[in-house]
C-alpha cells in the first residue's frame, strides 16, 4: 500500500526544463556522468589483463573460459545490483543511492586487487558489478530529471558514451603495467584495479555537491525541499548565464505518496506500456550482447589468434572510436530525432558487423581493430540511446526501477550469454588457431542489433525536446489524460495508485 500525503500543484518540471545551459549543468555531468568512465575502466582492465591473469606465476591461472566467466560474473552482479538498488532509488531518492552505489563499487574493486585465487576474483567481480549496476539506475534517472528537455538527448548519449573514456584510459594504463621492465607482472594487474578506486574517490568528492532531484522530492511529499533546490539552481544559472529566466505557466497537480507499490510499477511496465516494454527489451538485448561479447573477450581474441602481445594500443583505438561516435552523433538525437537515429545506428552497425564476420579469416590485428572502430563508432551512440530510452519513456515514479529492469533482463539475456559464448568459441578455436571459429558470435550480435533497430523504427517514441511528464505522465498526476501521441506510444489510462 502507498499512503497519500497530500496534493500539490507545481511548476517545478517546467522551470527545470526552461533553464539555459550553464556551468551548473556541467557539475551534474561531471559528478554523475563519470560513472561510465569507471565502468569502462573496469571492463577494459579485465579485457587487457586477460593474458596476465592467465599466467600461473604472476596471475591467477585463468583459462579463456574463466576470462569470459569473470566477465559474465561482473554483468550478473550489475543486473542484480541494478534491480536491488533501482527500487531503493525510487523509494529513498536519487542522491542517497548514487552515493551508496559508488561506495560499493570502490570497496569491491579494492578487494579485487587483493585476489589470491580465481574464486575470490570471480566474487569480487560480481560485487563490483552490483555497484556499477546500481549506479546505472540512480545516475540515469537523476541526470534526466536535472537536465533541461532541450539538451537531454545529447547529454545522455554523450555521458553514456563516456564509458569509452574509461576504456581508453584502462587500455593505455595496461601498457606500462603489463611491461615487465616497468612493473613486476605479479603486481601490475593488481595496481590497475586499485587505480579504479582512486578515481572513484575523486568522483565521490564532486558528487556530494549534486542535489537531490526536485522532481523526486515533490512527489514524495517534500515539496519545500524541492522548491528550495530549484530556486537555488535558478539563481546559480541566472548568475552564470547572465540571462533572465522566462516565467512558466505549465503546472502539474500531483497526489503525493511516500512510497509507490511494486505491484503498480509492474502494472505500469507490462499493462500500460507494452509497446515501450518490447522496445526497451529489444534495444538492451542487442547492445548488451554486442558489447559484452565483443569487448570482454577482444584482448583474448588478439592474443590467441593474431599474435598480439600488447593489446593496450589496439583497445585504446577501439575505445576512442566509440567515444567519438557517441560525442559526434549525440546532438542528432535531439535534432533529427530519437527514432531515426536509434534505428540507423543499430541497423547500420549490425550490417557492418555481419560483413566483418564474413571476412574474419582475412583480417589481421590492425584491420580487425579498424573495422571494430568503424562499427562501434555508430553502435556506441545507439547503445547509449538505449539507456536514454528506458529512462524517459516511463513514469517518473518508476524511472530508476525501469532502467534497472530493462538493463537487467536485457543484459542477462545478452551480456551474460555473450562473454560465455565468445569465451567458449575462443577456447574451441584456439587449438587450430582459426579465428573464423568465432564468426558465429559476430553473426548473432549483428542479428540482434538489426532486430533492435527494426523494433525502434516501428515502436520508437519521439521524445526529443519534450518534458518527461509529457512523454510519460506521472502515476500520481491528478490529470488522467493519456500521454502525448506519436509512434510507439501506448494510450492506456493511468491507473489509480492504491
Amino acid at each position: 500500500m502507498s499512503v497519500e500525503t497530500g496534493r500539490i500543484t507545481t511548476d517545478i518540471p517546467a522551470r527545470m526544463d526552461r533553464l539555459p545551459w550553464a556551468r551548473w549543468h556541467w557539475l551534474v555531468v561531471i559528478g554523475l556522468g563519470t560513472v561510465w568512465i569507471l565502468d569502462g575502466l573496469e571492463v577494459t582492465i579485465v579485457g587487457s589483463m586477460s593474458a596476465a591473469l592467465q599466467e600461473e606465476e604472476t596471475g591467477l591461472a585463468l583459462s579463456s573460459f574463466d576470462v569470459g566467466f569473470a566477465g559474465a560474473a561482473y554483468v550478473a552482479g550489475a543486473c542484480l545490483g541494478a534491480l536491488f538498488f533501482g527500487q531503493l532509488t525510487d523509494r529513498f531518492g536519487r542522491k542517497k543511492l548514487f552515493l551508496l552505489t559508488l561506495a560499493v563499487y570502490t570497496v569491491a574493486t579494492v578487494l579485487t586487487a587483493f585476489s589470491m585465487n580465481p574464486t575470490w576474483y570471480f566474487v569480487c567481480r560480481f560485487l563490483t558489478g552490483t555497484g556499477i549496476g546500481g549506479e546505472y539506475a540512480a545516475i540515469n534517472s537523476a541526470i534526466d530529471e536535472l537536465i533541461p528537455a532541450k539538451y537531454r538527448g545529447r547529454v545522455d548519449v554523450a555521458i553514456n558514451g563516456s564509458f569509452w573514456v574509461g576504456a581508453a584510459l584502462g587500455s593505455l594504463l595496461t601498457i606500462p603495467l603489463l611491461d615487465p621492465t616497468v612493473v613486476d607482472q605479479a603486481w601490475g594487474w593488481r595496481i590497475a584495479f586499485g587505480l579504479g578506486a582512486i578515481l572513484a574517490v575523486g568522483i565521490l568528492i564532486v558528487r556530494k555537491n549534486v542535489p537531490e532531484s526536485p522532481r523526486w522530492l515533490f512527489i514524495h511529499g517534500r515539496e519545500d525541499e524541492g522548491e528550495a533546490i530549484v530556486r537555488d539552481i535558478e539563481r546559480t544559472v541566472r548568475e552564470e548565464s547572465g540571462k533572465e529566466l522566462r516565467p512558466v505557466s505549465d503546472k502539474i497537480t500531483i497526489r503525493q505518496r511516500k512510497t509507490i507499490p511494486l505491484t503498480l510499477i509492474a502494472k505500469t511496465v507490462f499493462t500500460m506500456y507494452p509497446k515501450r516494454t518490447i522496445l526497451c527489451f529489444s534495444l538492451f538485448v542487442g547492445q548488451a550482447f554486442l558489447y559484452n561479447a565483443f569487448f570482454f573477450t577482444y584482448g583474448d581474441t588478439l592474443t590467441t589468434f593474431l599474435d598480439v602481445e600488447q593489446t593496450g594500443w589496439y583497445l585504446a583505438i577501439f575505445a576512442a572510436s566509440n567515444f567519438a561516435g557517441a560525442l559526434t552523433l549525440s546532438h542528432l538525437f535531439d535534432t533529427i530525432g530519437r527514432v531515426r537515429m536509434i534505428s540507423f545506428t543499430y541497423i547500420f552497425s549490425g550490417l557492418l558487423l555481419a560483413g566483418t564476420g564474413l571476412f574474419l579469416g582475412d583480417v589481421n590485428a590492425t584491420t580487425l581493430t579498424l573495422m571494430g572502430a568503424i562499427i562501434f563508432f555508430f553502435a556506441s551512440a545507439g547503445a547509449s540511446a538505449a539507456y536514454l530510452t528506458a529512462s524517459e519513456v516511463f513514469p517518473m515514479e518508476t524511472r530508476a526501477l525501469c532502467i534497472a529492469f530493462f538493463y537487467a533482463i536485457g543484459t542477462a539475456a545478452g551480456g551474460i550469454s555473450g562473454p560465455l559464448l565468445f569465451g567458449k568459441l575462443i577456447d574451441d578455436a584456439s587449438g587450430s588457431g582459426d579465428i573464423t571459429g568465432i564468426a558465429i558470435g559476430y553473426f548473432i550480435g549483428a542479428a540482434l542489433m538489426v532486430a533492435g533497430g527494426i523494433v525502434e523504427a516501428f515502436l520508437g517514441v519521439k521524445a526529443e525536446g519534450k518534458s518527461l511528464e509529457s512523454i510519460a505522465q506521472p502515476l500520481t498526476a491528478e490529470d488522467d489524460a493519456p500521454p502525448a501521441g506519436g509512434p510507439g506510444q501506448d494510450h492506456q489510462r493511468t491507473p489509480e495508485p492504491v
